[in-house]
């Protein structure tokens, strides 16, 4: 007897064939028959015409803790979302060495936010048995986060990294690897990634061919310096014979709009000379990351406590004021090039509260302040901890983004924990669909599955999943073409979406018509080449 079957359906496969009508049967947590089904089975749901797809890949976001806290993950298998890659832009909670803890929980909490649990490892590994001891409802994968291996071997330090700290951040790496995580991540704008030198990380990803290691990047730049940032990085994957994948393609600030064209471009050249290189994408002209982003990079050279001094240091915020009003040649400043009122503060505290979605150029003008000093002043207040939402893209680059071959789509999501979170966090998938399927018509339903699905676990090295075939695992979503769409927005944005019926996780509904079961058979996946020689995925339920 089968355990499941969604019967008449529409089948996606998530390879970007048509779909066809069929019935998918499931023994075991895996796909154990597609087609005309007959066999008696212990549940039974009639899809109505409805999409039957593999369960979509967030195959960039940022709930490395929000998972311990949250692992029902609704939000997430809300979208059909069953399984999530973490670890991005060089921030994680692993490496972590007990003398440097509370410089990285810094470092990573206005991004991937905290945790009311202890920090109970210390190694990658570490971290990924205890999220799988968690027995989450949805799969997790990691990158190792350069950040993090930063801090753990030299803290803030802006300087060259000696050979005997390259060497221990190399082994901390390689111990990642061998327990299964996809690669490297590094977050070249963010410090202390933004202090380490092309050649030394060129070096260092000199470990990851041993283990069929990817690498992915959070560039340099992402406004004036973007064409130049992407070249960076395509000069390290060169150098070191590795496969790349760009986080987030975008260009940023007005005058840089039309250039992610261009980086496209740069893209293709590299793999027409034989490089492997991707690119993801996120369906919104906004993003969201820290306030600190914006500041110039030597003022985080001591950490997020090196950064309060500063502003406390009259001369010091003079010169941060200073920099801050005029172009950059080393560094992408943001603000000069797409200014104070297009950054939006996501989340405050106490008496702060009240500022949650307002930007910086109103709150200034309300206090009566230059906006760089209310930006110092609102860090202060908030202990370093301001996460923003930032409008500096256009619509026409995104779509292009979207509608590239070599773009898989990833929602980039921060904490739930935020005031007042990017929508990206509760609509991503359901907006593809309404967005750029149904309503623009850039992409059809059948390649915005296959970004979702078969892609992202291709480049992930995620095994047999992504796919509706015989074999592979279980994870599917059971949505309606017509209706599916987001509805979360920037004002509102803890709205669930609508459309998805059905949401399957290692063989068990995990929700049904917005209500979570209770079903937790998600577990943590490690990479197909993985060195501990057990396969794809091991070590927690979701294997």
């Amino acid at each position: 007897m089968l355990d499941l079957v969604l019967k008449n359906g529409r089948i996606v496969d998530g390879s970007g064939n048509p779909w066809y009508r069929g019935d998918v049967g499931v023994k075991d947590g895996r796909i154990a028959a597609v087609g005309r089904i007959d066999e008696e089975a212990a549940a039974t749901v009639d899809v109505r015409g409805q999409v039957i797809a593999p369960g979509f890949i967030d195959g960039h976001c940022h709930s490395d803790l929000m998972i311990l806290d949250h692992p029902l993950s609704e939000i997430k298998l809300s979208q059909g979302v069953t399984a999530e890659v973490v670890g991005n832009c060089g921030l994680a909670p692993a490496p972590v060495f007990p003398d440097r803890e509370e410089l990285l929980r810094s470092y990573i909490s206005p991004v991937i936010g905290s945790t009311k649990q202890d920090w109970q490892w210390n190694t990658v590994g570490e971290y990924m048995n205890y999220v799988g001891r968690s027995a989450p409802a949805e799969h997790m994968a990691t990158y190792v986060a350069h950040g993090a291996l930063r801090i753990a071997v030299m803290g803030f330090d802006n300087r060259p990294a000696t050979p005997a700290e390259l060497q221990r951040m190399k082994e901390l790496l390689e111990e990642g690897l061998r327990a299964g995580a996809i690669g490297l991540s590094i977050g070249l704008l963010y410090s202390p990634g933004s202090y380490t030198s092309k050649e030394e990380l060129a070096e260092l990803c000199s470990v990851l061919p041993r283990y069929d290691g990817l690498l992915s990047t959070h560039t340099r730049g992402e406004g004036n310096n973007l064409l130049p940032s992407v070249r960076e990085v395509i000069w390290i994957a060169e150098q070191a014979g590795i496969p790349l994948h760009v986080s987030h393609l975008k260009a940023a600030g007005k005058a840089n709009w039309g250039k992610a064209l261009e980086a496209m471009e740069l893209v293709e050249d590299a793999r027409a000379r034989g490089m492997d290189v991707t690119v993801d994408v996120y369906p919104y002209n906004a993003g969201s990351t820290s306030l600190t982003t914006i500041l110039p990079p030597w003022v985080l050279e001591g950490g997020i406590p090196g950064a309060l001094e500063a502003f406390r240091d009259p001369a010091l915020r003079r010169r941060i004021r200073e920099e801050l009003g005029r172009e950059q040649d080393d560094w992408d400043n943001l603000v000069c090039s797409t200014g104070w009122q297009s950054v939006f503060v996501a989340s405050a505290s106490g008496a702060n509260a009240g500022l949650e979605g307002k930007h910086i150029a109103e709150i200034a003008e309300a206090r009566g302040v230059h906006p760089a000093d209310c930006m110092m002043d609102l860090l202060l207040e908030e202990d370093g901890q301001v996460p923003i939402v930032y409008f500096h893209m256009s619509d026409d680059d995104v779509r292009q983004v979207i509608g590239y071959s070599r773009s898989l789509i990833a929602s980039d999501s921060l904490t739930c924990e935020t005031g007042m979170p990017h929508p990206r966090l509760y609509g991503t998938f359901p907006r593809v669909f309404a967005k750029y399927v149904r309503e623009e018509r850039v992409l059809t339903l059948e390649d915005a599955v296959r970004k979702l699905t078969s892609f992202p676990v291709q480049r992930f090295r995620l095994g047999k999943r992504g796919l509706i075939v015989p074999d592979y695992a279980a994870d599917l979503v059971v949505f309606d073409p017509d209706t599916i769409r987001d509805t979360a927005t920037y004002s509102e944005p803890k709205q669930q979406p609508e459309g998805i019926s059905t949401v399957v996780v290692a063989g068990r509904i995990a929700m049904q018509d917005g209500a979570h079961t209770g079903a937790r058979g998600g577990g943590f996946l490690r990479a197909s080449s993985c060195a501990c020689g057990h396969g794809y995925a091991h070590g927690g339920a979701g294997r």
